[in-house]
């Protein structure tokens, strides 16, 4: 099966769409599919060599968000006669802006399917870009905007049930699919976290806590951050990596400063997927995280795959994942009760070997394989039905 992929937002912008893109991509590959991915180019230097297909398309600047782009509709206009050359037999999205009503009219021109996977939680996520608009107003027109674009799809991708859920209750009615990004095990199986604190001048006895993603305000830092005002207070040797960038750092380091935590917190950038990022998660001794618009939260299965126990709250997409609280558990949604649950597992080695062990194997549940092998199906149910919205509009 040939599947063109249609996104907004690709690697070298590091993001949990660019990593699901790119795990599905290996997992299909891997079982004798093929897919071609349309993504913009980005000013960074990078290279799509080793990969499977992909077409860079010529992008501008994005106001109000520099580490995001914007297809030129030139340049996607000109791309048409390739792609209808192409020979594909379903387009799948991955974004809901341009590739949205561009993945839409390409396969209404193919006639063929056309699925969209719904990565982000634009009713917790747009009110923080657009901070003069009312949040009811924003979460309204985030909810009408989804029901929209959603009726034009024969399939939508959901990678959590909370997330089914919401979607349902917004008025979604197009048929939905869970089939969450699957876990890459081998790449995170060589985590060095002695290499990751030695390179930063931790202590390999210091007490160690890690947390990897975008830096955005959505992402509930500020709550992490005031948690950990009472860590330090009880344990005053402690010591949290930040991994990732984003709109919110500036502040979270002003937040650090005036919580006199700069001694405690290190902010250590974007790292590299191959190597320096399993270190990273490897180097804690947990692994927190709060944030409450995560649709699925790869982060967390990323930390438990690198066998370090998580803790974190439990909503949207990251309850299917703690709640089980194999190799995890659920933090209270304050911060003094999370900050003694952080804790109350500091001091305890064993617990927290045992959960280290619990967590691998949790995360070996999340394959990848697996989950390639269930969008495959799902992409080879449409392809075989005839009464797709791409083959209706097209006949």
């Amino acid at each position: 099966m040939r599947i063109l992929m249609i996104s907004d937002v690709y690697f070298p912008r590091i993001n949990g769409v660019s990593t699901s893109i790119q795990t599905f991509r290996r997992g299909l590959h891997a079982a004798g599919h093929e897919t071609v991915l349309v993504a913009p180019e980005y000013p960074l230097q990078y290279s799509d060599a080793g990969q499977e297909p992909i077409i860079r398309v010529g992008s501008r600047y994005l106001p109000r968000d520099p580490e995001d782009r914007i297809m030129k509709q030139s340049a996607l206009r000109a791309l048409r006669p390739e792609l209808k050359r192409g020979g594909f037999d379903l387009v799948h999205i991955q974004t809901p802006f341009l590739a949205h009503y561009y993945g839409v009219s390409v396969a209404r021109e193919l006639g063929v399917p056309v699925i969209e996977t719904y990565h982000t939680y634009f009713e917790e996520y747009l009110h923080h870009y657009v901070p003069l608009v009312p949040r009811s107003l924003m979460r309204f027109v985030a909810r009408r905007f989804t029901v929209s674009q959603c009726s034009a799809l024969d399939a939508l991708v959901v990678p959590s049930q909370a997330m089914q859920r919401a979607l349902e209750d917004y008025g979604v009615r197009c048929p939905m699919h869970i089939i969450p990004t699957g876990m890459e095990m081998e790449r995170f199986a060589d985590g060095d976290g002695r290499r990751f604190r030695e390179r930063l001048g931790i202590a390999l006895d210091r007490p160690t806590l890690v947390h990897v993603g975008r830096i955005a305000h959505e992402k509930n830092i500020d709550f992490l951050l005031r948690m950990f005002v009472r860590v330090v207070k009880l344990k005053p040797e402690t010591m949290l990596v930040v991994a990732g960038e984003g709109p919110a750092l500036e502040h979270c380091k002003s937040s650090v400063e005036s919580l006199q935590l700069s001694a405690n917190v290190r902010f250590v950038g974007y790292l590299s997927r191959e190597r320096e990022l399993p270190d990273c998660y490897s180097s804690g001794d947990l692994f927190v995280f709060s944030s409450k618009t995560e649709t699925q939260g790869l982060v967390l299965l990323e930390a438990m795959a690198c066998g370090t126990p998580v803790v974190s709250t439990a909503y949207m997409g990251t309850a299917d994942i703690v709640k089980p609280e194999r190799g995890a558990r659920v933090a209270p949604d304050n911060e003094v009760g999370f900050a003694n649950l952080v804790v109350e597992l500091l001091d305890d080695p064993a617990r927290r070997r045992a959960m280290s062990v619990e967590a691998r194997a949790y995360a070996a549940t999340w394959s990848a394989g697996a989950m390639a092998s269930r969008m495959a199906d799902l992409y080879s149910n449409l392809v075989g039905t005839a009464g797709g919205k791409g083959l209706v509009a097209a006949a």
